[in-house]
C-alpha cells in the first residue's frame, strides 16, 4: 500500500508544501499593510493582469482535451462565467461554477 501512495506523498512534499509556505508568509507580512496604498494596489493590478493573461491564452489558444472543444463554446463558458460572477454579489466561485457547467454542457453537445 505505500509503494502505492508515494506519488502523493511527492506531489505533496515537492508541489503543495513550497507553495504553502510562500502563502503563509504572504498573509504574515501582508497583515499590516494598508489596502489603499499605491504599492497594495499596483500589486493586485498586476495580479490580475496576470490572471486574465492566463485565462485568454488558455480559452484562445487551449492545451490538451480543450482544443477539440469550439470556440463558441470556450467564449460562451467565459463570458456565463462571468456574468455569473458578477450576478452572485462577485462570487469567484460562483462564476467558476457556472462557467464550468457552461463548459461541460457545451462540450457535450457540440464537442
Amino acid at each position: 500500500m505505500t509503494a502505492e501512495l508515494w506519488p502523493y506523498a511527492l506531489l505533496l512534499l515537492v508541489g503543495f508544501l513550497p507553495n504553502e509556505i510562500w502563502r503563509w508568509l504572504g498573509i504574515v507580512l501582508a497583515r499590516g499593510l494598508d489596502e489603499t496604498a499605491p504599492v497594495v494596489v499596483w500589486v493586485r493590478a498586476v495580479a490580475t493582469a496576470v490572471l486574465g493573461g492566463v485565462i485568454a491564452r488558455i480559452v484562445l489558444v487551449p492545451p490538451g482535451a480543450l482544443a477539440s472543444v469550439p470556440m463558441a463554446v470556450r467564449l460562451g463558458a467565459l463570458a456565463l462565467g462571468f456574468a455569473g460572477f458578477l450576478l452572485v454579489r462577485r462570487s469567484p466561485f460562483a462564476g467558476i461554477a457556472i462557467a464550468e457547467a457552461a463548459l461541460l454542457i457545451g462540450a457535450s453537445l457540440f464537442g
